[in-house]
């Protein structure tokens, strides 16, 4: 019956050609604000790249489709990262690195997620995720990327709030992404699947769409720990805003 669901779906694959490409550019956008978050680091743009061929020479090979195995196939695409995550935040060299990401950037990134949520409905709509993936219902994160231009205007722009409001912003925002995670994994047709029987969540077994659970998912998870880290040293939002004093300062000199 998985196999049926997922040659249905190969022969829908072409209803849905504009999203792929409108996501495949919304990867490569978020891909782009955090390679200049991290000042252009060459060693991230190289690991990224690296890692998104791979996925889409998987997609594009079915290696997703085999879905009766445990532990399931679909966990190849977000481990690598949350191990990675996990390495950078542990070892001091990954700690001096996180510590240098642009917090201003990496608070705008997030403005990305109202296109995946338009994308999501899309997918729902050509009947490649459930409902419950969308805005329309168990999925709220669209308030964080809709949030976002605000939160970086009112904190870094006309200063008017503070740290812990950046801070309580960015723990909100997160609980709000690992509750679409968790609802997303549990709706791929897999041996621990519990919601989307009726309509499960076929979409990331295809490419690009595997991009969003390898890379665009994870992406803005490290966002948000990152501003969280930087955020806990209280010295690091108000050096910032320092420094863009110091900026406007010298161009109107």
């Amino acid at each position: 019956m998985l196999t049926e669901l997922c040659a249905k779906q190969k022969i829908m694959l072409p209803n849905v050609s504009l999203i792929s490409i409108c996501f495949i550019i919304i990867t490569l956008i978020t891909v782009w604000f955090l390679y200049e978050a991290t000042h252009q680091s060459k060693t991230y743009l190289f690991i990224v790249i690296a890692w998104l061929v791979l996925q889409a020479a998987l997609g594009l090979s079915n290696y997703y489709f085999v879905l009766k195995t445990a532990p399931p196939r679909f966990a190849f695409l977000v481990i690598p990262p949350l191990l990675l995550i996990a390495i950078m935040f542990s070892t001091r060299k990954g700690k001096k690195f996180i510590d240098n990401i642009d917090l201003k950037i990496v608070t705008l990134l997030h403005t990305i997620r109202i296109a995946v949520e338009v994308i999501l409905l899309n997918l729902y709509i050509n009947k490649f995720v459930p409902q419950l993936m969308t805005f329309e219902g168990r999925n709220l994160d669209i308030i964080s990327g809709i949030t976002a231009p605000f939160v970086y205007y009112f904190v870094f722009v006309k200063q008017k709030l503070g740290r812990n409001f950046l801070l309580i912003w960015n723990f909100i925002c997160l609980a709000l992404l690992l509750n679409i995670v968790v609802n997303a994994m549990l709706s791929i047709p897999s041996l621990f699947q519990k919601f989307g029987y009726e309509q499960p969540n076929v979409a990331v077994l295809y490419f690009p769409f595997v991009w969003l659970p390898c890379c665009v998912v994870p992406i803005v998870l490290f966002s948000h720990l990152v501003a969280i880290k930087q955020l806990l040293n209280k010295n690091k939002l108000k050096n910032i805003l320092h420094e863009r004093v110091i900026n406007t300062k010298h161009k109107v000199k």
